[in-house]
């Protein structure tokens, strides 16, 4: 049961009821009022959802939360055959948005409990949830979905219905945005009514200081679009400006909605950010556990003032203590390949002035912070927009610079993907980092999970692709980045601490298209690649031969699209089984190249089994993940237990 909480004590979370936001709605109070204290109690929910999950967005979730709050409550048809939509093209916003369906009752609201977790709410939104419209959180692809959703809704004569788009401010330096816009003045789409939750920050720091656009307003109305701006904050001048384009013309609309991302709670706004400070600290992560106590108690206080003149009791909060978090066994090892590449990074840096760091946004996440603080003149902020990135890349190459491309392994693979190939057919060399890659962190969702990387690039000539394991390999492997090799490489890396049971010894001479056992045996070999799947393929070896007493040798093959056929038929030569384990879909995995060559080579065995996805990989912590997939360390050791005894 709830109570009336007057101080937040330290190290409880707190959440909102369903029943409590009812009781509000049907208060006798202004829409105004109900609408704002609706908003922060959605806060409320919103940081109990980050800080249960361990990861989420704070600030872009607080900043579009009075619209977002406002539209569901009093804007949109939600009822009938024939229904308004909404939806974030950013999709950073998902947990404010669960909160606020949640609360409606378009979610279950038990659901709250379960975000990041397995067959819980996802990090980024997915369609397949009840009350989402569409899968977001790749950017800038919102009023394009929105138009073929209009040009379904005339075909059914459904011209009454609206369709609103939230988009960030950050994401509009996305080209698609602006591909988007004409088509749909000429098509005269003037059901789709865009949102820009402007709050002057991308990811990490001000779009101003990234890659400053201007005039939006002007540029919005060039393309033809009737487009207005207003205080985002500013309930009653927002309901104004829809209320005068309710029944209009058939011209798209645009609002500029100026607002304050983290608004809500003073220290995580972005207005109480010093003059030099290079990063907002709540565009993604979990508060710590005073920063979220206190800015309970700052919502708390401002929602038990205003309830107690309103209707004479403050609010009503459930209570709940924060997971335990697994303590990891101190005696094995744990890979953190950031930070060593950053350190390799630098060095290299030091000594080779041909070095460039471009970056797509994601300086913090990929680890650049330190080469821009050392090389200012050499660090260049591309913003979201990896096309331009990796052109930009191809013409340094071409003047004999050394470019290196940093994003999400998701987005640079994929996005920027023609323009990869354009590089690599020029023959120059251009290095790409790709960031997050493989299935975990799943939390984030299927946007954010590089589980096709190797496909999407494999095949591009004249470019190398590296997983490595451990820091070890990392190590050995950096001189292709740099000077070992004349090709373009392509370094795919696992962003997540990991546990290493195993000893990490690559050799010195470690050719291209070769690897290394990590352990021994004689009785078949399991091929993996990055420290996720190497750890758990030598522990499924050690439950094989725990199970069986076959003895599985696991062979770390940190290059991807590349394989030494000699090499390997010495490898696999006596060993009548043979594994495949891919952080990546199966098809066009490195498993598949692998099994090919091995026949090539002509090895004849008895048992072969290929291990990785077959679908689009479920959300949710590391291990039930895995487990879900098969992944896992045991369901690999029973398959290849099976497979060995059949």
């Amino acid at each position: 049961m709830g109570e009336l909480i007057g101080e937040v004590v330290a190290n409880t979370l707190y959440y909102v009821e369903r029943d409590e936001f009812d009781r509000l709605r049907q208060m006798n109070a202004s829409r105004e009022d109900v609408a704002e204290l609706f908003g922060d109690l959605a806060r409320i929910n919103t940081l109990y959802m980050i800080a249960r999950a361990g990861s989420g967005h704070i600030g872009s979730s607080f900043s579009s939360m009075d619209i977002v709050s406002w539209l569901h409550l009093y804007e949109m048809n939600r009822d009938g055959p024939v229904r308004d939509l909404y939806f974030s093209s950013k999709g950073h916003d998902a947990p404010g948005l669960y909160a606020v369906l949640t609360a409606l009752g378009e979610q279950d609201f038990e659901l709250i409990h379960k975000f990041r977790r397995l067959d819980g709410l996802p990090g980024h939104p997915d369609r397949l949830f009840p009350g989402l419209v569409t899968n977001t959180g790749s950017l800038g692809m919102g009023i394009s979905k929105a138009k073929g959703m209009a040009h379904a809704f005339r075909s059914r004569g459904e011209n009454a219905r609206r369709i609103f788009v939230m988009l960030g401010d950050g994401e509009l330096q996305e080209g698609q945005i602006w591909e988007s816009l004409v088509s749909a003045a000429n098509r005269k789409e003037g059901q789709i009514i865009a949102i820009v939750d402007h709050n002057k920050l991308q990811s990490d720091t001000f779009v101003s200081d990234t890659s400053d656009l201007g005039d939006l307003k002007a540029k919005f109305a060039s393309f033809g679009w009737d487009v207005k701006r207003v205080d985002g904050h500013d309930l009653i001048g927002f309901a104004k400006i829809l209320d005068d384009w309710r029944g209009a013309d058939d011209t798209p609309k645009l609002l500029i909605a100026d607002t304050v991302k983290g608004c809500g709670v003073s220290f995580m706004e972005h207005t109480a950010m010093e003059s030099d400070a290079d990063l907002y600290r709540f565009h993604s992560g979990a508060p710590d556990a005073d920063s979220y106590s206190v800015g309970v108690q700052e919502i708390l206080n401002r929602v038990n003032g205003r309830l107690t003149d309103l209707r004479g009791e403050g609010l009503i909060l459930e209570t709940v203590e924060p997971p335990v978090k697994a303590v990891a066994d101190a005696s094995v090892p744990v890979e953190r390949l950031l930070p060593a590449y950053t350190e390799l990074l630098l060095d290299a840096a030091r000594a080779d002035k041909r070095i460039m760091a471009l970056d797509a946004d994601l300086a913090l996440d990929t680890g650049l912070l330190p080469f821009k603080a050392e090389f200012p003149d050499r660090f260049i902020e591309c913003g979201i927009a990896e096309m331009d990135m990796v052109s930009q890349a191809g013409g340094m190459a071409l003047q004999g610079l050394l470019p290196i491309c940093h994003s999400f392994a998701c987005f640079l693979s994929t996005r920027a993907n023609e323009q990869i190939y354009n590089n690599c057919t020029e023959k120059t060399k251009v290095v790409y980092f790709g960031a997050l890659a493989g299935i975990l962190p799943a939390a984030p969702g299927h946007s954010h999970q590089s589980v096709r990387d190797i496909s999407a690039i494999g095949g591009c000539p004249h470019l190398i692709l590296i997983d490595p394991a451990s820091v070890a390999d990392l190590k050995a492997l950096f001189p292709l980045l740099t000077n070992g090799t004349e090709e373009s490489v392509y370094l795919r890396i696992t962003s997540i601490p990991w546990e290493r049971p195993y000893e990490a010894t690559p050799p010195a001479d470690l050719k291209i298209g070769q690897g290394y056992a990590i352990r021994e045996g004689g009785d078949g070999a399991i091929f993996a690649y990055g420290p996720v799947m190497c750890g758990n393929a030598v522990r499924a070896a050690d439950g094989v031969a725990k199970d069986t007493g076959k003895e599985l040798a696991v062979i770390n093959l940190p290059f991807l699209n590349r394989i030494d056929e000699a090499w390997l038929k010495s490898t696999i030569a006596g060993r009548p089984a043979l594994f495949t384990i891919d952080n990546h879909y199966i098809s066009g995995g490195q498993g598949e190249r692998i099994l090919a060559a091995a026949l090539k080579s002509g090895w004849q065995g008895r048992a072969v089994r290929q291990f990785g996805l077959t679908d689009v990989p479920p959300g949710g912590a590391p291990d039930e993940v895995l487990e879900r997939l098969g992944l896992d360390p045991v369901s690999i050791a029973e398959e290849i237990g099976a497979a060995l005894t059949a």
